[in-house]
């Protein structure tokens, strides 16, 4: 009975991780499709594909840019939108763009009379506006978790890592499971 059992976790290890992307990925499909109700299956994602793409090409001519600033600074002045516009954009201008943040990762050991380390990014090499010219601002991803906390550390405990941001990126969020 035991190994049947133990049967039943390997399948379900095995199973699980393949069934919940294909359904996330299926239903991002479908819910695209919804969104254009065209009835062709896979033709609302590739039509989200070329207009992202279309209204990047636009967005980058030097002729557009003034009113995204524009619209960026009117953003700004409205209580409620500045602080949903200014987190989301800074969320993705650490992870896509030329403001990438999460490019330095470190080991950080936690105190002095321990071994203990974590793994993070640094995301602020200096931190002058709150008189903290010692300390680096480095970000702790939780694992199996889109959540994270931020330390202040000092820069003597902590070691650049000589490797690539995402595969650090995975090895935390997994928990340590995946390699680095």
């Amino acid at each position: 009975m035991r190994r049947l059992f133990r049967y039943f976790l390997n399948g379900l290890l095995i199973i699980a991780p393949f069934t919940i992307t294909v359904w996330i990925v299926v239903a991002i499909i479908d819910w695209l499709d919804g969104l254009l109700d065209i009835g062709i299956p896979g033709l609302g994602i590739l039509l989200m594909v070329v207009l992202l793409t279309l209204v990047g090409f636009i967005g980058s001519s030097f002729l557009v840019k003034p009113f995204f600033i524009i619209t960026e600074r009117i953003f700004h002045k409205v209580p409620l939108v500045s602080i949903i516009y200014s987190s989301i954009k800074d969320l993705f201008d650490a992870f896509v763009g030329d403001n990438q943040k999460f490019n330095k990762p470190v080991m950080v050991k936690m105190s002095q009379n321990s071994e203990n380390c974590k793994l993070g990014f640094v995301t602020q090499d200096t931190i002058i506006s709150i008189d903290c010219e010692d300390k680096v601002a480095v970000y702790f991803p939780h694992s199996y978790n889109f959540s994270g906390e931020l330390f202040l550390v000092p820069i003597g405990n902590i070691t650049f890592l000589d490797a690539p941001s995402s595969e650090v990126m995975k090895f935390i969020v997994s928990g340590g499971v995946s390699k680095l």
